[in-house]
């Protein structure tokens, strides 16, 4: 279907990387395992499921950027599976498609599958320097929060490193964040770090980040912030004190029924969904893009726990920011004014 040229073998499937290639260039390091149902790209991407594959190419093959309810709905139509619910959204009349978050009421837990992802050795993180990273000072995440989360620096591959770990403080994984523009264009800004023969990946949708450190904050709040990006986290760590923390990071902007089985697990009443503002103008194919994917996790979710949503239509941040990017004030101000339900 898109150029991968899958063969069968003792292994599983085994195909081109067209995750992160075009077709007929790279490798035959992507493979598929029945026993897990993900892919594993041995060359740069890691572990991903059939939906992020879809996600990947997409963009690859075609510049288009989708999102997890796109390729949900591209999977569906192409094997030819009934009974998904997958809604294409018109943006008539933008104040009453918010009504959706005003009904549901929340008495439906989410049972979490038992997988343990496999654990690194994290005494690599002990081999690490550990430098101050001045970009990220000024953006108000501090040398301590830096410490408290293992960040660290891996020359060799010109990365910040930022360590994962599951609900029990086991290594997962281990992301990249490319300081090189170079290597960030060509590869993204983030993907798991490789080190020799090790890539320290895993799939995204099976953790959320700094959980393990704000599980109990969370458990006694009953409320978790999900952010698109770790950096968000810290930056809430270093406005309010580890104390105070109840985010959790999804590293993309796709929340996974199993995410939301892991919240739950800890007694959450309320999921606030605290995405960047990814549009320039109030009525733009970004801002529709935006609104209708927090109308489809609503949809999905919101009648097993209470989702609300920072949604900045006023404009107050700049464009690709997170909620608490600006200041404490402005992340304040968004919070208070999320769209909640009734």
């Amino acid at each position: 279907m898109w150029g991968a040229e899958p063969e069968y073998t003792d292994k599983g499937i085994v195909a081109h990387t067209i995750c992160h290639n075009a077709i007929g260039h790279g490798s035959r390091k992507l493979y598929y395992y029945d026993s897990t149902r993900l892919f594993v790209c041995y060359s740069n991407c890691g572990t991903f499921d059939i939906f992020d594959l879809c996600i990947k190419v997409k963009k690859i093959q075609d510049g288009v950027d989708w999102e997890l309810y796109d390729a949900m709905a591209f999977i569906a139509d192409y094997f030819g599976l009934s009974g998904v619910e997958i809604e294409e959204r018109k943006d008539n009349n933008r104040e009453a498609d918010w009504k959706i978050f005003k009904r549901h009421d929340f008495t439906r837990q989410i049972e979490r599958p038992h997988i343990q992802l496999p654990e690194y050795d994290a005494s690599i993180l002990a081999r690490l320097p550990q430098p101050r990273i001045l970009s990220w000072e000024k953006e108000g995440i501090t040398k301590e929060v830096c410490s408290a989360n293992l960040i660290s620096y891996y020359a060799g591959g010109e990365q910040i490193v930022i360590p994962h770990f599951d609900i029990n403080n086991r290594l997962v994984g281990i992301r990249g964040r490319a300081l090189s523009d170079e290597e960030a264009e060509r590869f993204g800004k983030y993907r798991p770090l490789r080190i020799g023969k090790t890539l320290y990946s895993h799939p995204l949708s099976m953790n959320l980040y700094n959980l393990n450190k704000s599980k109990e904050n969370i458990r006694k709040a009953k409320a978790a912030i999900v952010f698109e990006s770790e950096k968000s986290c810290m930056k809430l760590q270093a406005l309010y004190g580890h104390d105070n923390d109840i985010s959790v990071a999804v590293c993309g902007s796709a929340i996974s029924s199993y995410h939301i089985a892991l919240l739950q697990e800890f007694g959450v009443t309320e999921i606030i969904i605290a995405f960047d503002r990814q549009f320039v103008e109030i009525g733009d194919d970004e801002f529709k893009r935006l609104k209708n994917k927090l109308i489809h996790i609503n949809k999905r979710y919101g009648t097993k726990v209470r989702i609300s949503a920072i949604f900045d239509k006023n404009m107050i941040t700049s464009y690709k920011d997170a909620p608490i990017d600006c200041s404490r004030q402005i992340f304040e101000k968004l919070l208070n004014e999320r769209i909640v339900p009734e």
